[in-house]
């Protein structure tokens, strides 16, 4: 059975930084995408950022040029660096993970971006 955990959220100042975490565990095939979708009080989830199987990137105009989404083949992980912060970032961040035409949603992490 394939889960994907997130990890790494937490409270941060803005301009600060964060790195997300999502692994993926029960599988040792890659993902034919994993992103990062974020969710705040009274919006919709809206997408992140997007790493598909050939390497390709996908970010929302509102992150462009701060967050970076990486491959840690190793671990079978993605991780989701977020620097320079806003409190508009702050939201529950959320994996998405597709094998095959199955999606694959982690339980989320909360992300506040505060003074």
């Amino acid at each position: 059975q394939v889960q994907v955990v997130e990890s790494g959220g937490g409270l941060v100042q803005p301009g600060g930084s964060l790195r997300l975490s999502c692994a993926a565990l029960g599988t040792v095939f890659r993902a034919k995408s994993m992103g990062w979708y974020r969710q705040a009080p009274g919006k919709q989830r809206e997408l992140v950022a997007l790493l598909r199987r050939n390497e390709s990137t996908e970010y929302s105009d509102s992150v462009k040029g701060r967050f970076t989404i990486s491959r840690d083949n190793a671990k079978n992980t993605v991780l989701l660096q977020m620097n320079n912060l806003k409190p508009d970032d702050t939201a529950v961040y959320y994996c998405l993970g597709v094998w095959g035409s199955r999606d694959y949603w982690g339980q989320g992490t909360q992300v506040t971006v505060s003074s």
